[in-house]
């Protein structure tokens, strides 16, 4: 394997965990691709960069990907493969084309179900059971490409969507290492995709975290943990404060459908009765003065509760 070579666009836990397998396989892999930190966005995750220039690999940082400088640079390198883990540009044909055996791709889900932006968020919101990694081949349509492996992990009731990067970070490491022998050798399989409509996501902004109280109590638990922190978060407006709310519980107990959620206090606890007739436990919120102290809100709740709209 040692005389095979690839350039790598990475970032985030997935980009780091399969740069290592490259790395253990023996791969040369003469530039590393990366994207600079959002200071806007929490860094909750491991550094490409910096496992990079761990191993003295020559590393970048573009402010643009598909330039006439970085295609020549790939280009001149030749390598056998371009490899892209959770890059977080589209790269454009020349530079797929500068793979003299394909280019292949990482996807956080089990294409071609949730192609686009933020798998593994949209995943949860639409309170699916599973997803999964895919590794697949590039094309200039966006997570279309013929799939060489996939591995679906599960998504438990109560996971979050960090709960599931990480699970989602292994299945990536599992089918890069398993495939890659396949690959090298031209034995590989190429499965095309079946692209149907309505399984293109986009981009998620922090604005959709916004709670719609008279959705369901599952809907509204989807979403909380979909978004939780290190991501924007969910959020509503509560007798007139912005309650972000971090994390929440669907009740097994039942009450009388409504015309309007209401938020009420019982037993030191803070409940929302969804419109459903669903009971969903507020188990950590925030507001613009840091975290709210629940049980002391539920005495107030308890005594006053809250219409939600």
């Amino acid at each position: 394997m040692s005389s095979t070579r690839a350039v790598v666009f990475a970032y985030h836990d997935v980009g780091v965990r399969c740069l290592q397998v490259l790395l253990s396989a023996g791969i040369e892999v003469p530039l590393v691709v990366t994207t600079k930190d959002d200071p806007k966005e929490t860094q909750w995750f491991a550094s490409t960069a910096a496992l990079a220039e761990a191993h003295g690999l020559p590393v970048v940082m573009p402010e643009e990907v598909n330039t006439p400088e970085l295609e020549r640079t790939v280009t001149e390198l030749r390598p056998d493969f371009v490899f892209s883990f959770y890059f977080r540009s589209m790269i454009g044909a020349p530079l797929l084309n500068a793979a003299r055996r394909g280019a292949l791709n990482i996807h956080g889900s089990m294409l071609p179900r949730y192609r686009g932006r933020a798998p593994v968020n949209w995943a949860i919101l639409r309170g699916e059971r599973e997803t999964g990694a895919t590794l697949h081949y590039m094309t200039a349509r966006a997570d279309s490409g013929d799939i060489v492996d996939q591995l679906a992990v599960p998504i438990l009731e109560n996971d979050e969507a960090r709960d599931i990067f990480g699970k989602v970070t292994v299945a990536a490491e599992i089918i890069l290492a398993r495939s890659l022998p396949g690959l090298i050798a031209g034995t590989a399989p190429k499965l095309p995709q079946k692209l149907e409509a309505g399984q293109y996501f986009g981009r998620r902004r922090p604005e959709d975290g916004r709670i719609d109280w008279t959705s369901s109590a599952r809907t509204i638990h989807n979403l909380v943990r979909a978004v939780a922190p290190p991501f924007p978060g969910a959020f509503g407006q509560i007798d007139g404060q912005r309650w972000m709310i971090h994390k929440t519980r669907v009740e097994p107990r039942t009450i009388e459908p409504s015309e309007r959620a209401r938020l009420f206090g019982a037993d030191g606890c803070c409940y929302v009765a969804c419109c459903d007739g669903g009971v969903l436990h507020i188990l950590a919120a925030a507001n613009d003065s840091g975290p709210i102290d629940l049980s002391e809100a539920a005495r107030e709740l308890q005594q006053h509760p809250v219409s939600l709209s």
